[in-house]
């Protein structure tokens, strides 16, 4: 009970955490068509806010690592919080140069933040309590970055969004008139993420007089692990492969649902932003309910299940028409919300002095959000079709379902079982 009440404020801190980074990786569905209009880029161009954001993933995964290792995990979560709002306020410029260049840099420096913060905020929950409940525990403190997909885009739509010019305002203005107005919507973006910069830096002050425990000492912190000695753990190996997949397929869902659902409902952007709220919303309520259900239901098997399911709302989203294909986005919505600390859970399960190389790597996996909505953007513009495009997620929930089924089994050595 002691270590319960100990690491209460601690565990709270970290929730926090995931509502943070949640907040920021969801209004880059909202800057999407926003820099897309702005800068009168192709779909697959548009992507590139994706690709900046998650290759920082994949170069800073390792360093981040070794940050929790040499100076603990609290100095890793200061400094992750500051490269957040140092991100966050090199917007301001960016808006001012008017340069989509210069966003995809700031974006990518926020997402160098977010690599060390969540690199130390995973293995963290799921340390702070009973191993036994550690995926129940890190699908709970996930749920809050579930509450920041519901809001998110709703308030970044009408903090950004709004105040651009309408298609037929564009229309009427000469070219020259037109590039100027189109460059000039970039301002609205300035505002919004300068006060997310102020508030990371209240949290890294929090942080900093906060007295958080040393949780390497559970890894034990001596010990030496290797990428090549930590990928033998075969159900690891399958995380890592899964998590990229996953990610890929969640940055697809998330992040092109305005441009989809514009086009196949033929609805406004706003209106859209709208219904990825509500997506988001199904994905806070399955992360609730899903933590609930694995009460009860092995996380192995709610994953291969909602894997399956995700399946087959893909063949909706690609085959159907009007408003059923949104309906469908958001069933997917709930149905992959308890996708990724799942497997990150299973993944570092059972690993003792290899638990930070390998939580590391499921982070470096997250480059498959950089990876896959290329892909997903190159079909849509090759075929003129967006939908066909969700043959990219339904290819990576199968992986998923597999890793649910064989690929999370961890194989002891010296054991038959």
């Amino acid at each position: 009970m002691k270590k319960s009440i100990s690491d209460s404020i601690p565990f709270i801190l970290i929730t926090c955490l995931f509502f943070l980074w949640g907040f920021a990786h969801n209004l880059d569905p909202i800057l999407i068509p926003h820099l897309k209009k702005s800068f009168t880029l192709t779909t697959t161009q548009s992507t590139l806010v994706d690709s900046s954001v998650f290759i920082a993933y994949f170069i800073m995964a390792l360093p981040a690592g070794y940050i929790m290792k040499k100076w603990g995990y609290k100095m890793g979560i200061i400094a992750g919080l500051i490269l957040f709002a140092i991100g966050s306020f090199l917007f301001i410029p960016a808006a001012n140069h008017q340069s989509y260049n210069y966003f995809l840099f700031a974006l990518f420096v926020i997402a160098c933040g977010l690599t060390i913060l969540e690199t130390a905020a995973n293995p963290y929950a799921s340390s702070l309590g009973d191993p036994s409940t550690a995926t129940q525990r890190l699908n709970l403190v996930q749920s809050f970055n579930g509450l920041a997909v519901a809001i998110a885009p709703a308030i970044g739509a009408r903090l950004i969004l709004t105040k651009g010019y309408t298609d037929s305002e564009l229309a009427a203005m000469t070219d020259a008139t037109r590039k100027i107005a189109l460059a000039s919507e970039a301002y609205s973006v300035k505002t919004p993420y300068a006060i997310l910069g102020i508030i990371l830096l209240v949290f890294a002050v929090l942080f900093y007089i906060i007295k958080l425990p040393d949780i390497r000492d559970k890894n034990n912190l001596g010990a030496k692990a290797s990428i090549a000695e930590t990928l033998k753990h075969r159900h690891l190996s399958w995380a890592v492969i899964t998590q990229f997949f996953y990610v890929g397929a969640q940055v697809c869902v998330l992040s092109l649902f305005i441009l989809y659902a514009t086009k196949t409902a033929n609805i406004s952007e706003l209106q859209a932003a709208d219904y990825l709220s509500f997506g988001g919303l199904a994905f806070l309520i399955g992360r609730f309910s899903g933590t609930a259900l694995m009460r009860f239901i092995a996380p192995r098997k709610l994953l291969t299940t909602f894997a399956l399911i995700c399946v087959a709302l893909c063949l909706v989203a690609i085959l159907g028409q009007g408003m059923t294909t949104v309906y469908a986005l958001i069933a997917i919505c709930f149905f992959m919300s308890i996708m990724f600390p799942t497997i990150f859970s299973l993944g570092i399960q059972s690993l003792g002095k290899d638990t930070e190389m390998a939580s590391s790597l499921i982070v470096m996996s997250i480059v498959g959000g950089a990876v896959l909505p290329r892909v997903f953007g190159l079909i849509s513009d090759n075929t003129g079709n967006i939908q066909y495009g969700y043959i990219v997620p339904l290819i990576a929930f199968l992986v998923v379902a597999y890793f649910g089924w064989r690929g999370s089994v961890v194989i002891k050595k010296a054991t038959t079982n």
